[in-house]
């Protein structure tokens, strides 16, 4: 029988509708002004901040310091003024977003001059270089010393770099801290190879690293003593201590999993088989190797916990003393020791900063906020070394962190009723999966944009090994803390040790399936990084269905930038080595010239090179039909695309220091293209003709 309705009720139903449809967008637009509020101000600052010194860094040219801190200033006092006075109160969310915009450039631009130092020009012949030994790190053709320079033969001390890097391939018998002596053969610091690859010159400014080469024979040690300078002295002798702990967990945590062990305790990773980092990176378990949150949260959570029930036993004090502040404090010095300890690498200054703020709440009985810890420590990592803005580690560090940090305060809303329904145990592991997801998700475009290739078993090599890692790993870690006084330190290293080689199977099995991690065949233009960066940035910074809505405009922006940018088809190094991505086949290498430069970063693992024997041979990607003439004093390559055929010479890759070849998306034929040049510090605009080059053994 059908259902008697009062008369006009789908006028009401109607009304209805317009009522919930116009609560939800009230709702939407409350969320999206969220952004403005007083408790995001402080995370919308620190992302202005970083854009701040993307741009000075992308800026073409060095700007005018003295203009540009004028500008800072006055910026800054504009805010001021809008913050003080209530009629000004709508300028004061754009007055900020100028301030931190600003003071992100002119950092980048005070520090640039601040570490400026000496820089080799051009290359050397074998010459004697005397430092200290600073750094001792792993590399494909030997060991890589870092010297703090004390002279080198020839040079005047006004034109000596502070610090070098030379690759020492015999056997090496000093350790850090130690004067040696070395006869080296030093040039700069290699220029990047392709456009918008990691540019190792920029990073060497700022490292005060004025030059890199190789040891012919060996370094001996010499008589010389400590530098002067008691901070210079300092480092040396915390560079020694690093590598003696190095070497003692190394051995005691057992020869499997030892070098592991030494780079999570030390962060010096020289001791690990190239095998084994090639693993965690092709798995996406590298995050492992930088000493970050988990690290500092067992150190300095293991000194907080102890102080605090050691205090409270004690009745007269815990009566009249409130025990966690003394806990916090030597729970924070606990954790600048290990900072300084293991290398003080971006991740670790961040999550040093991030634990200082929540003991610093302990110690001003303040509520510690997630988010705004997340702010203050990318503020100030970003205004004591802007230039870390620039590097993957930053990038990625901070990406994960903000997108975990995000998701559990949505999550834990909703955590007392999931955990009624779903039982402890599975709700830990699904917190687990939803954990190692979003890390992953969030850290993938900067992994395409960086080195080219995403670990696509990421999930389920994160998924295996976290669980090891937390209630395996970190417990036996704090075991082995508890036990060194007592004598069983070796002990707890050795079960340690053991725990880790579980992680390194994992990471073994998950990178040996085929195509466990892979290289895209067109790269990330800069613009679509920028645009994932900033819809990771809306989500984190918004609430609600704001997060989803602004996150998903700028995505798809990001993935229309990346879907019109050019496709690389092939790329001719410095090196002399000839990298074509051939229909069907992937990314081969053709070497072609013994060259004196570099390959691509993102190549480094292709394998054997493909022979092209005289007098040429074809290679075909896409539309594009490549001739290859090697065996000649200057070989050449024709592309023919679009009817068009054009031919390169070697002479053009060493003067422009690498040639890129990209099929045009809107246009027919093959852009060439060459890492850009710009008039900075780090960066001149100078010809590379003059490489000594001979024709490649064919055979």
């Amino acid at each position: 029988m059908q259902r008697l309705r009062r008369p006009g009720w789908h006028k009401h139903k109607l009304a209805s509708e317009r009522k919930g449809a116009s609560l939800w967008i009230a709702a939407l637009w409350r969320d999206i002004w969220a952004v403005t509020s007083a408790d995001a101000r402080p995370l919308v600052f620190a992302f202005c901040l970083c854009a701040g010194s993307i741009a000075y860094f992308a800026w073409p040219r060095e700007p005018d310091l003295a203009a540009f801190s004028a500008a800072t200033g006055a910026i800054a006092a504009a805010w001021l003024v809008t913050r003080l006075y209530w009629r000004l109160q709508l300028l004061s969310f754009p007055a900020l977003i100028a301030f931190g915009a600003i003071a992100g450039f002119s950092a980048g631009a005070v520090r640039t001059r601040l570490v400026a130092a000496p820089v080799i020009e051009a290359e050397t012949r074998p010459v004697m270089v005397e430092g200290w030994v600073r750094e001792i790190e792993p590399g494909s053709h030997g060991d890589r010393v870092r010297l703090e320079v004390h002279a080198i033969a020839g040079r005047a001390h006004e034109e000596t770099p502070r610090f070098v890097r030379l690759t020492h391939r015999a056997r090496l018998e000093v350790a850090p801290g130690r004067f040696v002596r070395c006869w080296a053969v030093l040039r700069p610091p290699p220029s990047p190879v392709m456009p918008g690859e990691y540019d190792f010159r920029r990073q060497a400014w700022f490292e005060q690293l004025g030059a890199v080469g190789y040891v012919q024979g060996r370094c001996r040690g010499g008589s010389l003593g400590a530098p002067a300078g008691t901070f210079t002295a300092l480092g040396l002798k915390v560079a020694a201590i690093r590598r003696r702990l190095a070497e003692h967990v190394h051995t005691a945590a057992g020869e499997r999993a030892g070098g592991f062990a030494a780079a999570l305790v030390s962060g010096d990773r020289s001791f690990m088989n190239e095998s084994d980092q090639d693993a965690l990176r092709q798995s996406g378990l590298s995050h492992l190797l930088a000493i970050s949150g988990l690290h500092m949260s067992i150190v300095g959570g293991l000194v907080f916990l102890l102080v605090r029930r050691g205090l409270a036993l004690i009745e007269p004090l815990a009566l009249r003393v409130a025990v966690q502040k003394p806990a916090a404090l030597a729970a924070l010095l606990a954790s600048f020791a290990y900072l300084v300890i293991s290398g003080a690498s971006v991740s670790t200054q961040r999550a040093f900063i991030m634990l200082a703020v929540v003991f610093g709440a302990v110690l001003a009985d303040r509520a510690a906020l997630s988010l705004r810890s997340y702010a203050i420590a990318m503020i100030l990592v970003v205004l004591l070394q802007p230039e870390s803005v620039m590097t993957p580690g930053f990038q990625m560090s901070f990406a994960a962190t903000g997108a975990l940090i995000a998701t559990y305060e949505a999550w834990s809303r909703h955590r007392s009723g999931q955990e009624r329904i779903m039982g402890p145990v599975r709700y830990a592991w699904a917190s687990l999966l939803l954990t190692s997801l979003v890390a992953s998700l969030a850290t993938a475009p900067f992994a395409f944009y960086h080195f080219g290739r995403i670990a696509t078993l990421g999930v389920v090599a994160n998924l295996l090994a976290m669980p090891v890692i937390t209630f395996v790993s970190a417990p036996l870690a704090a075991f082995t803390l508890l036990a060194i006084p007592f004598g069983f330190g070796d002990l707890g290293l050795r079960l340690f040790g053991l725990s880790l080689e579980a992680v390194l199977a994992i990471a073994h099995i998950c990178a040996s399936f085929e195509g466990g991690a892979q290289v895209p065949g067109q790269a990330m233009p800069s613009l679509a990084l920028a645009l994932f960066a900033t819809a990771l940035a809306a989500a984190i910074a918004a609430r609600g269905w704001a997060r989803l809505l602004l996150a998903t405009i700028f995505l798809v922006g990001a993935g229309a930038a990346w879907s019109r940018s050019d496709v690389p088809i092939a790329i001719w190094a410095p090196s002399g080595d000839l990298f074509v991505h051939e229909t069907g086949s992937g990314w081969n290498r053709y070497s072609l010239v013994d060259g004196d430069g570099l390959s691509p970063l993102r190549f480094s693992k292709i394998g054997d090179a493909t022979i092209c024997s005289p007098p040429s041979c074809e290679a075909s990607s896409a539309e594009t039909r490549l001739t290859i003439t090697p065996g000649t004093e200057n070989p050449n390559i024709s592309i023919s695309s679009g009817g068009e055929t054009q031919t390169v010479y070697w002479t053009d890759v060493v003067a422009s220091g690498g040639l890129t070849f990209a099929q045009r998306r809107n246009a027919p034929g093959v852009l060439l293209e060459h890492p850009a040049c710009s008039h900075r510090p780090w960066q001149a605009c100078t010809s590379r003709t003059g490489v000594p080059v001979r024709p490649a053994d064919p055979g």
